[in-house]
């Protein structure tokens, strides 16, 4: 079965979404070394970056939307059961800042996939590390991924 983009179809999840990942990121224009040295552009855009490279603010809001979707892609490859679109969009900027890989091989994703989608919602506040060090923006990032992905269940966080 082809893979159908609900950020694709639904302008009201692509604009939760945008808005989630693009302030959980902040925009910067000319790339720089991430905390753990990873050159880093626009919205957290690290794929073939090299600092001191430069983009305008319309073409990391382009290059967002359409990374967004490839995660999705990569996301819903993993993720079998459907979530309402706040947990989607949770999960999806979780996905977005650790890569697909790192979302696919987690706990959170085994314990979705096994119908227990509050305790993967839990399992977000978990990862708060970056080169094994615990970041405050991780932290808050992923408190508020998590009360977004269990308000989307109906669960008070």
């Amino acid at each position: 079965m082809k893979f159908q983009s609900r950020l694709s179809r639904s302008a009201a999840l692509a604009g939760l979404c945008i808005t989630l990942v693009g302030g959980f990121e902040g925009l910067r224009t000319v790339a720089y070394s991430d905390p753990v040295g990873i050159p880093t552009i626009c919205f957290g855009e690290t794929r073939h970056v090299r600092v001191g490279d430069r983009a305008t603010p319309a073409q990391c809001q382009a290059l967002l939307a359409s990374r967004l979707i490839e995660f999705e892609a990569g996301m819903a490859a993993c993720l079998k059961p459907t979530v309402p679109d706040k947990t989607y969009a949770a999960l999806l900027s979780f996905t977005y800042n650790v890569g697909m890989g790192a979302f696919c091989g987690s706990t959170l994703v085994k314990k979705a996939n096994a119908g227990d989608l509050i305790g993967a919602c839990n399992e977000l506040p978990k990862w708060n590390l970056a080169a094994g060090i615990p970041l405050p923006g991780l932290t808050t990032r992923r408190a508020a991924e998590r009360a977004l992905c269990l308000d989307g269940l109906g669960v008070p966080s």
